[in-house]
C-alpha cells in the first residue's frame, strides 16, 4: 500500500525526484539505531513519520554525549505524537503503520506484540508491509538481553582491538548503532525490490551484536588465515615501517604514511632524506618493518623538526598519505566539507538553542551529482501531528475528540 505523496517533498522543475518518493515509512524509535534506519530512508526521499510519545521523544533531551542524537538523526522526517496506551492513540498509530510500506521499530522484545503493532499483527492488515527491527541481538541464546553499542564492543572484541593491551576502549562514535540502523535501511530496500516481484512484504532483523561482529571479521579472518591472534590496534605489528602518528614541532600532531616502495622513495626525496634512501637495509617495505625498532624512532628526531602545517604542504604536495589530527568540531571549518556541501543547515527543535541554526553532516554519497540533502528540519513533538491524522481520514471533530490521545507542536 503506497503512501500518498508527500507535498512538501515533491518533486520540482529545480529539483529530481529523490530515489524513494513516494514511499511511507512509519518508525517507533528512539535514541540512535532505529533512527539512523529512518533517516537513511528519509534523505533517500521517503515520506518518513516518526511516533513519539505525546510527551516527546525522550531522546530529545539528553545531556552529554547523547545531546546530538536527536537533531542528528531525524532531519527530514514528520512527527506525530500518540499516547499508546490510550484506544483513541493505539487506534491512530495502527491505522497510521498500516498505511505504511515500510514500519521501523528498536524496542525490546515483546513491546511491539504488547499493541498489536508487530510484524504478525500489522502484515494481516496489509501483505504488501515490509517491518525492519532493530534489535540487540538476532534471534537466539542472546536474543533477551539487554544491548546498547557499549555492551557489543565490549563482547564483540571491537573495545579490545580500539584499546591497548589490557586496557579496553570503546570506538569514539556509535558504530553499531549507526551501522545497524545503516543495514536496516539497507535490508527494508532489499525487500522493497523483492516486494515489486511478489507483491509480498516481509520483517527485516537488524542487530547490534552481529553488526559489531562483521565489523571485527577482518580480525577473525586474520586469525583463521595464519593462526596467529590478532594484536589491539595500537599494539600491532605494522604491515608498513611508516604508518603512525609523530609528535612534531610546537606541540602539533600529524599521521604519515609510505606503504609501498615508490612511496618511501618519494618520502626520502621529499624530506631530504638521502641518506635513507640509499640505505640497502631499507630499501623493500619488509626491509623497513623489520627495522622499525630503530627506523621510527630516528624519523621522530628528524620528524620532529617541521610543524604539521609544514609537513602537511609537502605530503600534499608529493601525493604521499597524510592526516592531521582534527577534533570533531573543527570539523565545521573543514574546506573540502564546505566546498562539496557535506554540511548543511537545520534549525534545531529542543533544548536552550531551540530555533537556531546548526549544520548537520549529510549522507557520504552523491547520486546524479547531487548530495541528499535537508527538506525537512528535525520536527517538534508531534509538529505534524494534525496533518497526519487528517491524511488519515480524521475529520476536525474526531480530532478534537481524541482528548490527550495525541497532542499536536
Amino acid at each position: 500500500m503506497n503512501a500518498p505523496q508527500n507535498p512538501s517533498s515533491a518533486p520540482s522543475a529545480e529539483r529530481p525526484r529523490l530515489p524513494l518518493e513516494g514511499l511511507r515509512v512509519v518508525e517507533f524509535t528512539h535514541m540512535v539505531m532505529g533512527p539512523t534506519c529512518g533517516m537513511v530512508l528519509a534523505d533517500l526521499g521517503a515520506e518518513v513519520i516518526k511516533v513519539e510519545p505525546v510527551e516527546g521523544d525522550r531522546t530529545r533531551h539528553l545531556l552529554g554525549a547523547g545531546a546530538g542524537f536527536f537533531p542528528m538523526f531525524n532531519r527530514n522526517k514528520k512527527s506525530i505524537a500518540l499516547d499508546l496506551r490510550k484506544p483513541e492513540g493505539l487506534e491512530v498509530a495502527i491505522r497510521l503503520a498500516s498505511s505504511a510500506d515500510v514500519v521501523a521499530q528498536n524496542f525490546k522484545p515483546g513491546v511491539m506484540a504488547k499493541y498489536g503493532l508487530d510484524y504478525a499483527a500489522l502484515s494481516r492488515l496489509n501483505e504488501r508491509l515490509v517491518y525492519v527491527n532493530h534489535t540487540g541481538f538476532l534471534p537466539g541464546p542472546y536474543e533477551h538481553r539487554t544491548a546498547l553499542d557499549e555492551v557489543v564492543q565490549m563482547m564483540g572484541g571491537l573495545a579490545y582491538m580500539t584499546g591497548r593491551p589490557g586496557d579496553p576502549l570503546r570506538a569514539g562514535t556509535s558504530v553499531n548503532d549507526i551501522m545497524g540502523g545503516m543495514f536496516g535501511a539497507i535490508g527494508a530496500m532489499a525487500a522493497l525490490m523483492q516486494r515489486a516481484r511478489t507483491g509480498r512484504g516481509q520483517e527485516v532483523d537488524s542487530a547490534l551484536f552481529e553488526n559489531n561482529v562483521f565489523l571485527v571479521g577482518q580480525h577473525m579472518m586474520q586469525y583463521a588465515v595464519t593462526g596467529q591472534p590478532a594484536a589491539p590496534m595500537p599494539d600491532r605489528i605494522s604491515s608498513w615501517a611508516v604508518y603512525d602518528v609523530f609528535s612534531v614541532k610546537d606541540g602539533g600532531q600529524i599521521f604519515l604514511a609510505a606503504v609501498s616502495d615508490a612511496q618511501w622513495a618519494t618520502f626520502c626525496d621529499a624530506m631530504g632524506y638521502a641518506d635513507l634512501k640509499a640505505d640497502p637495509a631499507l630499501a623493500l617495505n619488509n626491509d623497513r618493518v623489520r627495522a622499525r625498532a630503530t627506523l621510527l624512532p630516528e624519523l621522530r628526531r628528524r620528524l620532529a623538526e617541521h610543524t604539521a602545517e609544514a609537513l602537511s604542504a609537502i605530503f600534499e604536495r608529493h601525493g604521499l598519505p597524510f592526516a592531521p589530527i582534527l577534533r570533531p568540531e573543527q570539523l565545521f571549518d573543514d574546506p573540502h566539507l564546505n566546498a562539496t556541501g557535506g554540511l548543511a543547515d537545520v534549525t534545531l527543535p529542543d533544548g536552550e538553542r531551540a530555533g537556531s541554526t546548526a549544520r548537520v553532516t549529510l549522507l557520504p554519497l552523491r547520486m546524479d551529482g547531487q548530495r541528499m540533502g535537508v527538506r525537512l528540519d528535525p520536527p517538534q513533538r508531534g509538529q505534524h501531528t494534525q496533518e497526519l491524522l487528517a491524511s488519515l481520514g480524521y475529520t476536525a471533530e474526531a480530532i478534537a475528540s481524541l482528548h490527550g490521545a495525541a497532542a499536536v507542536a
